[in-house]
């Protein structure tokens, strides 16, 4: 099991082994690297080796206050393995959760500046890169994958500036995105008009032909 810890700007990765017949967790080592800045999220791929995401560049006080409001595509996701530690992904305003695909192959990370999930190519073919980004229309916090169907589950802020200001007189919203087949093309787009009615989901549009879908109820 694979925790992080975050303090002032200064972040470690820490790893336990979990003892099943003991419930209990061994502590194995504490990761510390200048990679390391500001730790948001981890997603594991072996014993000892996980991706992470840098969710600021800066680690002043001040410096880290004023980052989001200067656009600065300057976060990044980090590969740790006993072997190496580097930089594998960068140009994120600011990168939050990350997930990996069922089949080890694709990295999820949430571009919450952009509203937008973003895809990595395959995780072996290095360097990594970002070939899909999926606009979710929200600020996505974190993601979680149905290891069985693949698909995302995105918990999310729809007002980011409710969130950052947290006036408990006028609460922030929230609300859970789920994302089926991120690789399908869109089938509809500029949807206007929307009406359901036997199980049926029908849907009109600005541009395109109308859409009739089977609703999972």
């Amino acid at each position: 099991m694979i925790f992080r810890e975050q303090n002032f700007g200064k972040s470690q990765v820490e790893i336990f082994r979990f003892v099943e017949n003991e419930n209990t967790l061994q502590y194995i080592k504490a990761i510390k690297h200048e990679l390391l800045l500001n730790v948001n999220d981890i997603v594991a791929v072996g014993t000892e080796s996980f991706y992470a995401t840098n969710d600021l560049y800066f680690t002043n006080g001040i410096l880290k206050f004023v980052e989001p409001f200067l656009s600065l595509p300057w976060c990044d996701v980090v590969y740790y393995s006993p072997q190496t530690l580097q930089v594998v992904a960068g140009g994120f305003l600011i990168a939050n959760g990350i997930k990996i695909s069922p089949d080890k192959r694709h990295l999820y990370v949430s571009n919450i500046m952009k509203h937008k999930i973003s895809v990595t190519n395959p995780v072996h073919e290095l360097p990594i890169s970002l070939t899909l980004e999926v606009d979710v229309g929200s600020v996505c916090d974190n993601i979680e994958v149905d290891h069985e169907s693949g698909d995302l589950w995105l918990s999310c802020h729809p007002n980011g500036l409710k969130f950052m200001l947290s006036d408990p007189n006028d609460p922030p919203g929230s609300e859970v995105i789920r994302i089926e087949n991120i690789f399908s093309e869109n089938v509809i787009v500029a949807s206007s008009v929307a009406t359901q009615y036997g199980g049926k989901l029908l849907i009109g549009t600005v541009y395109q032909k109308a859409l009739i879908c089977d609703l999972k109820l």
